[in-house]
């Protein structure tokens, strides 16, 4: 990374050019609900400054349109814990993908697909099959 790219004057050690690239460009990613087989798909622009709740809206009213309660499952803090494994935190700590997936989430079935792709999937107890997919927006 050059801090010319950065618009800095002069010479900055790389640590300290990740940390201000990381702080100051804003991270977007995508979200992909697939709910038995509606799906949809949120545009999040600024992800550190996301609108949780309205994305928990689009989530419940696919789950509604399905029949699926989704009720019992953690879905707002998978969201928030799969933008900091793709994109880090605004403070500048990494994003961590694959320790995510090491750690787990809840009871859903977590994957990372090559490419900064994380994947989400669970059963309610009726049987509906929710799964969740995001990724970096290039």
């Amino acid at each position: 990374m050059c801090s010319a790219l950065l618009g800095l004057p002069g010479k900055w050690p790389v640590n300290v050019l990740l940390e201000y690239s990381h702080k100051n460009v804003e991270v977007s990613v995508v979200l992909e609900i697939i709910i038995d087989d509606a799906s949809e798909t949120v545009q999040i622009a600024e992800a550190f400054r996301l609108d949780i709740e309205d994305i928990m809206a689009q989530i419940e009213r696919i789950a509604i349109s399905r029949g699926a309660d989704i009720a019992a499952l953690d879905v707002k803090g998978l969201v928030l814990q799969m933008i900091r494994g793709i994109a880090g935190c605004e403070g500048g700590c990494p994003a961590d993908a694959k320790g995510l997936i090491a750690r787990g989430y809840n009871g859903f079935d977590l994957q990372y697909v090559e490419g900064g792709i994380l994947t989400a999937h669970t059963k309610t107890g009726a049987g509906s099959v929710i799964n969740l997919k995001m990724f970096p927006d290039f």
